[in-house]
């Protein structure tokens, strides 16, 4: 493994194919913004034959990143599958997006994958690995997932692979840094004028190859002295963490007693331990020079995942349960076996229509076949349940902006799949007489709102389909119908989240819409009782109207809501006008004395008069009502506002700004309670309308490491001065 030259089989214009899951190797791409993934899965496409010297592929474009506002912002923004070959394996790499808005997209990736490569720019020093890319690492331990680590932009004048290296082992190696260590060196040319030396090679630790790119197709030399050197001093640490993570219990034994491992035995004992998540090899990676087909590491890398990534045969697969919920037998990954697949990714295209990218674990999808699809249980996101039979459309593998027709797709593999209309991502496909449902996967809260609404009457006509549309691609993303404020809220990630949701609505749905600041849901109740009458009478010609009442209003405890409470005496309201009375109130106090709705109020009808001929019920609902507001106007009226219960996850070093943040958003910290890995968990209660842009700020305070949830709790009163300014501004928008 990576020591090994061999010839690709990969063919520019021809999609990879897989005929067994031994065959295929399923490989997430992860790392932080800027870090290279990109430039990386491309390096391996022309390494391995998918695209020619230009970085282009024989029908146009890039392996990856075509959609259109990804070339506008010069970032990914989703989820993109290239498909390989190399040595007779079919390689899928998902290259993900590097931002914390889009992280769905990560943990989509993570799904549909059986190992990852992290990638760290050398050029970045320690900061190369971010405090998110540490967390997703952890995430991958929890699970067991293998991974490994590529040292990328060795070209830059700051790169410091030694530096970048010791780095990952003391982040990422926890308690057994020997876990994470380089299976390569790089091999320096001549220093040019600025006194920068270029990468021209790499220097093999297992094998005492040198393995040189200089002319730009990969050399095996023999080491020089110089590299002999280098090559015995850091042989032995990687020896000895191959050997400690070893199967064979005899092996350290034997080795401290001076034997000499053969190479065989080392490389066998790397790969399963590379498999088994255990052990964590560095590589180095940059682009091809021009005019180059193959890039520095590319080679070392594609060995790498094709010796020693497992096959999709040696990792579990979902849980899965029938739709009702009944438990089935775990599922193994045969092409034989029942069909159970999973929606990826969601996307459109302008021409196709919609593209589902599924993983298949078990069984085999067929073009044009009838498959069930199952809902995936996030309709509390806008996402509607599915139980119902859809026929599957063409399938085909990705090749820049074409896609390659398939047969079919095997367990293990992955495939995109046209038209499925009502399939959304986190779907389970099945057979129609055997539906099942798969375990859903962890899905961050959107927790930063976006109110909007429509620019013009067209867009108002289009907006709601175009709604729908864009949450069913993206399940991080919650569409609301506040029916408190009566406004549209899209609930998202992150600023970017939210960008690139108004953008796709614009070009790719035709909807133009407004954003509007959002408002929290604020209710109103009285400080102190207060009477009031409502005297409705008019006469016109004809039936007259003709209704009064008289009301006492007292505040109640929090969450009272409202009630109404009769003690007319001697008929002065007569009984079939009372619950007219009370419809009044009631509707008065939904409409609200202010801006708000009225709440935790007891009304209590006293007295009244009617008329033989001019009462009537809508005289009294009208006079109900004019009693409220009348007493309204001769009490205090307190302005309630919702408290959120906020839960922040946050390392032990940001304990103190996070806590200081929150008193100074009027929160009051309510308990802290350590959790692992050095983290601290800070419970505290803080006014919904003091959090509305925490989500931002949080991944500043806590430079990306910060996790929170939030739950309502309650409304209570609100300071008296900043109710008084949400008054003036309501009384100026009106």
């Amino acid at each position: 493994m990576g020591d090994k030259a061999s010839a690709h089989t990969g063919a520019a214009g021809r999609a990879p194919t897989a005929d067994h899951p031994r065959s295929v190797r399923n490989v997430v791409l992860v790392g932080h913004s800027g870090s290279g993934k990109t430039t990386l899965v491309e390096a391996l496409a022309l390494t391995a034959g998918v695209m020619n010297r230009a970085g282009r592929v024989e029908d146009g474009g890039t392996v990856s990143d075509y959609d259109e506002i990804e070339h506008r912002q010069q970032r990914s923004i989703q989820l993109s599958l290239v498909p390989v070959e190399w040595g007779g394996v079919k390689i899928n790499l998902l290259d993900t997006p590097g931002y914390a808005d889009f992280v769905g997209e990560l943990r989509a990736g993570l799904r549909a994958a059986d190992a990852a490569l992290f990638v760290v720019s050398a050029a970045e020093g320690t900061e190369g690995v971010t405090g998110a890319t540490r967390m997703v690492w952890d995430e991958c331990a929890a699970v067991g997932m293998p991974r490994a680590i590529v040292v990328t932009h060795l070209e830059a004048a700051r790169a410091d692979f030694d530096a970048m290296t010791g780095s990952c082992a003391a982040t990422f190696g926890g308690d057994d840094p020997d876990a994470v260590i380089p299976l390569y060196l790089p091999q320096y040319g001549e220093e040019g004028p600025d006194g920068h030396a270029p990468v021209t090679g790499l220097v093999g630790l297992l094998s005492q190859r040198v393995f040189d790119y200089a002319s730009g197709e990969r050399k095996e030399l023999d080491p020089d002295g110089e590299q002999e050197a280098r090559i015995a001093q850091a042989r032995s640490r990687l020896i000895e963490g191959i050997i400690a993570e070893s199967e064979d219990e005899t092996l350290m034994d034997r080795y401290l007693g001076g034997e000499t491992i053969d190479y065989k035995t080392l490389v066998e004992d790397l790969e399963r331990a590379v498999a088994r998540g255990v052990f964590h090899p560095v590589l180095a990676a940059a682009p091809a020079a021009d005019g180059a087909r193959q890039g520095l590491g590319t080679v070392e890398l594609l060995e790498l995942i094709t010796g020693g990534f497992p096959t999709p045969l040696e990792r579990d697969t979902p849980a899965v349960t029938t739709p009702d919920g009944t438990a089935r037998a775990a599922l193994s990954c045969d092409p034989q076996g029942p069909l159970a697949a999973e929606v990826v990714k969601t996307s459109s295209d302008p021409y196709v229509g919609r593209i589902s990218l599924v993983r298949v674990f078990s069984g085999t999808l067929r073009a044009d076949d009838t498959v069930h699809v199952s809902g995936h249980g996030l309709a509390d996101r806008g996402h509607e349940d599915h139980d119902v039979d859809e026929r599957v459309g063409a399938l085909s593998s990705p090749f820049g902006k074409q896609q390659r027709t398939l047969s079919q797709c095997i367990a293990g593999d992955l495939a995109c799949v046209a038209k499925l209309n009502r399939a959304e991502t986190g779907d389970t496909l099945s057979a129609k007489d055997d539906p099942l449902l798969m375990e859903p996967w962890s899905m961050p809260d959107p927790l930063l709102p976006l109110a909007i609404r429509a620019h013009s009457k067209p867009d108002e006509d289009k907006l709601s389909q175009g709604l729908a549309r864009l949450v069913a691609e993206d399940p991080t993303m919650r569409l609301e119908q506040n029916q408190d404020t009566h406004q549209v809220v899209l609930w998202c990630l992150g600023e970017a989240h939210q960008d690139v949701a108004l953008e796709r609505l614009r070009s790719r749905y035709g909807v133009q819409v407004d954003v509007v600041p959002h408002r929290v849901a604020l209710r109103e109740t009285f400080g102190a009782k207060a009477a009031g009458r409502g005297r409705h009478v008019k006469q016109s010609g004809g039936h007259g109207q003709f209704a009064i009442c008289e009301i006492e209003v007292e505040p109640l405890p929090g969450g009272s809501g409202v009630e109404f409470v009769d003690k007319v005496v001697g008929g002065a309201v007569p009984r079939q006008f009372i619950a007219s009375v009370e419809k009044g109130v009631r509707a008065q106090a939904a409409r609200g004395i202010g801006p708000s709705p009225l709440v935790d109020v007891r009304v209590t009808l006293l007295d009244g008069k009617a008329h033989s001929v001019d009462s009537s019920d809508a005289a009294f609902q009208t006079a109900g009502a004019l009693a409220l507001r009348e007493a309204a106007a001769d009490a205090p009226i307190h302005v309630l506002e919702p408290v959120a219960e906020v839960s922040v996850l946050v390392g032990d070093a940001y304990v103190g700004s996070v806590m200081s943040d929150l008193s100074g958003r009027r929160g009051r910290v309510v308990g802290t309670e350590q959790s692992p890995g050095g983290r601290t968990l800070v419970r505290a209660e803080v006014p919904e309308i003091e959090i509305g842009r925490y989500a931002v700020d949080l991944r500043s305070l806590a430079h990306g490491t910060g996790r929170f949830s939030r739950s309502y709790v309650r409304h209570e009163p609100m300071p008296a001065p900043l109710a008084a300014k949400l008054r003036e501004a309501a009384d100026q928008d009106a």
